[in-house]
């Protein structure tokens, strides 16, 4: 008799937890779409002329949590926007692409505001991480292909201002 009511009890389980499996196969995880927010501009000019070869709009990552998270869970960027990663002082960086869904230039800059490396086409989801090679106390991170499209060069400058709000 026990191990009948052993055997009903097991297949009970096994009957309940084949439910709950398939239930949450089924399920779907609904999560809020992270949204670019405009939060200040960035200029990028090249260091002999001092022109400048575009205006982005920026997101700023200044706390533990904005830059840990970066643009991870995010499915696209306008080519006008770009997130800027502020640290506080010039250190080897170094980034990586997990759970970033598509291509970004990443863009090393120094204290004096010197693009001092550009890690170029960054490929989705890559757990690599990707070093400064100098030392930087700011990143700049835009969709792949853009540094070249613009000519930008180690040594470039970048301008940046947080709007009022």
């Amino acid at each position: 008799m026990k191990r009948f009511v052993f055997i009903g009890l097991a297949l009970t389980g096994i009957l309940i937890g084949h439910q709950s499996c398939n239930e949450t196969k089924n399920k779907k995880v609904l999560t809020k779409e992270v949204v670019f927010t405009k939060e200040g501009e960035i200029k990028l000019k090249k260091a002999e002329s001092d022109s400048v070869l575009v205006t982005l709009d920026t997101e700023f990552a200044e706390s533990e949590y904005e830059t840990q998270i970066g643009l991870m869970y995010r499915h696209s960027m306008e080519d006008n926007q770009s997130m800027f990663f502020i640290f506080d002082k010039d250190e080897p960086r170094g980034f990586y692409m997990k759970n970033t869904e598509f291509s970004l230039d990443i863009i090393f800059i120094n204290s004096k505001n010197e693009v001092v490396s550009i890690q170029k086409n960054a490929k989705p989801f890559d757990k690599s991480t990707l070093q400064s090679g100098s030392p930087a106390m700011y990143v700049l991170e835009i969709n792949a292909g853009l540094s070249d499209s613009w000519g930008l060069e180690v040594g470039d400058l970048v301008e940046w201002e947080k709007l009022d709000q």
